[in-house]
């Protein structure tokens, strides 16, 4: 079933460490090989075994139209063929920043980048410029790319200084990160008293690296009063949520406006793309108006423009379309539910658009601690048993899952009928 992806798995060890560019496609946290895939069509998959599956992680997150859309396909093709890269301005860079800021009314100004971890690292640097501050504020479990300020754990207490979570990172140089525990507001106000040099608070107002799991909205709240009261800047980091759960992400769930928003996914819509936003003020301070120096010979890509530009063109063109796919994630989740609460498997659910995410537990998780107590084997059993039988969830119980519009509900349907028979299984093992 799997012969073809096994061989390639050990061919690409030998050339690739771990035998995958990102440590999650190795399948560790699901005990398993991971599929090599060969093409995706619409809502599914192919792997290079010719097996074939619904595809609940949708690269994670970019393809809300599923694989090979062909109005974004078009798109790319025609601006591939009057060249890959410039290093040099086209107007596709103006029409997507235009189509971006029109949707918010406390955005100006883009910057376009190459990555979500590029895009926040630039966003902390430009807010540390605009503050004359040191320390950044995150949050344990949040994850914002691999740049070596966020590559860090928490340590004892509820709010601590913390220590590299990687080696290669040097502990002198996130001695500025102060780590937070989500959705902890006392937590949140102990690392106010601890350092008067707080430049920004970055963090996910939806959590889609430890499970998914929404901040609240006290708590967001509370993370803008205290940027007020304190001269920080607040930073949103919607690389997977931007214009996915919401036709402006998680900011149009909230009433909280952020000072600096991250983006990416969605707008390369599968081409590797990010971007961050702001208000002239805080963006003028970039080279070459400002001092802030970011800079990117791939930034503006023309291919990952064009693909972005007709994505976000289709979202706007579709207004019910986020609360359609929210309709099809709840078919989903609650399906799974049930079918976990007639075997009496503890099994918690939770949506935002076309974003879902759930957890073997018995109560909702609201941060990092909560999902570490959660039940990974059965997670892993869980997703095992599903991609026998077609279904690719995300291969972590950290990750969140997604919903793509040509997935209807016969598909959805199909995955539930199949998951009644695992939770079976599960219960009797």
């Amino acid at each position: 079933m799997f012969d073809n992806s096994l061989k390639a798995y050990e061919a690409a060890k030998k050339v690739i460490p771990g035998g995958v560019d990102s440590p999650v496609r190795a399948f560790k946290g699901v005990l398993g090989t991971p599929p090599f895939i060969d093409r995706g069509e619409g809502a599914y998959l192919f792997d290079i075994d010719d097996n074939k599956y619904l595809d609940f992680v949708q690269s994670w997150g970019p393809l809300i139209f599923g694989h090979c859309d062909k109005d974004i396909e078009d798109a790319v093709i025609k601006t591939a063929k009057k060249g890959l890269s410039f290093g040099a301005p086209t107007l596709l860079e103006t029409q997507l920043a235009q189509e971006i800021v029109e949707m918010y009314d406390y955005l100006d100004k883009v910057r376009f980048v190459s990555s979500g971890t590029e895009a926040v690292m630039s966003a902390i640097r430009l807010a540390r410029g605009v503050t004359k501050k040191d320390d950044i504020l995150k949050f344990e479990g949040c994850y914002h790319g691999h740049s070596d300020s966020l590559l860090v754990q928490a340590g004892s207490g509820l709010a601590t200084f913390g220590t590299p979570s990687s080696p290669g990172v040097p502990a002198d140089l996130i001695k500025h990160t102060l780590i937070c525990e989500y959705n902890n507001i006392q937590s949140l106000k102990k690392c106010f008293e601890e350092s008067s040099d707080i430049a920004c608070i970055i963090i996910e107002p939806i959590a889609g690296n430890m499970g998914f799991i929404p901040a609240s909205e006290e708590f967001l709240q509370e993370c803008r009063d205290l940027c007020d009261k304190n001269n920080a800047l607040l930073i949103f980091d919607e690389v997977m949520t931007g214009f996915r759960v919401s036709m402006t992400g998680a900011s149009g769930l909230t009433s909280v406006n952020a000072d600096i928003i991250t983006f990416g996914k969605v707008i390369g819509a599968g081409m590797p793309v990010g971007a961050f936003a702001g208000s002239s003020f805080i963006m003028d301070h970039l080279s070459p108006d400002g001092t802030v120096y970011q800079a990117g010979t791939l930034s503006g890509n023309p291919v990952a423009m064009a693909a972005g530009l007709v994505s976000l063109q289709k979202l706007k063109s579709m207004p019910s379309i986020h609360a359609e796919l929210n309709k099809k994630a709840l078919r989903l989740v609650e399906g799974l539910k049930k079918a976990a609460d007639a075997n009496n498997i503890p099994f918690v659910v939770n949506t935002r658009g076309s974003m879902f995410g759930f957890f073997f537990c018995e109560k909702e998780p609201k941060n990092f601690k909560d999902v570490a107590s959660c039940d990974f084997d059965a997670f892993a059993k869980f997703h095992n048993e599903m991609l026998k039988k077609g279904f690719y969830f995300a291969c972590s119980q950290y990750e969140a899952g997604f919903i793509s519009s040509v997935m209807d509900n016969k598909m959805i349907d199909e995955c539930i009928d199949a998951a009644k028979i695992i939770m079976k299984d599960l219960k009797n093992a």
